[in-house]
């Protein structure tokens, strides 16, 4: 099995960034974890998350309050779920970061 790893910055402050993981066996991928993060007040914070964990390739949409939506995908393979999440990270993380900082200003107004 060969894993590969690696961060990429989003922008050139540091504070928006993509991390890749995915281990493959026999030219075939075997697990994977793709996440957006975002460095607000001091911390980063998981914004949204794409990966196998539990055994089925699935998106979490992480919330300040600490819940999350969880979206399966089933029938699709761990290499089309791979492809369409990175692919999903990259383009609309701005619109997550903006999401989630309303999700936090209305958690922490408790509203």
């Amino acid at each position: 099995m060969t894993e590969t790893t690696y961060i990429i910055d989003l922008t050139p402050d540091g504070k928006n960034r993509y991390r890749h993981r995915h281990v493959v066996s026999r030219r075939r991928i075997v697990e994977f974890s793709l996440q957006y993060e975002a460095f607000l007040e001091n911390k980063w914070h998981a914004i949204v998350r794409y990966d196998t964990a539990h055994g089925f390739a699935h998106r979490d949409v992480i919330h300040p309050d600490g819940t999350e939506g969880k979206t399966s995908f089933q029938h699709w393979s761990y290499e089309q779920v791979l492809t369409f999440g990175e692919r999903d990270l990259k383009q609309n993380w701005l619109a997550y970061r903006a999401t989630y900082l309303n999700e936090l200003l209305s958690f922490q107004k408790g509203t």
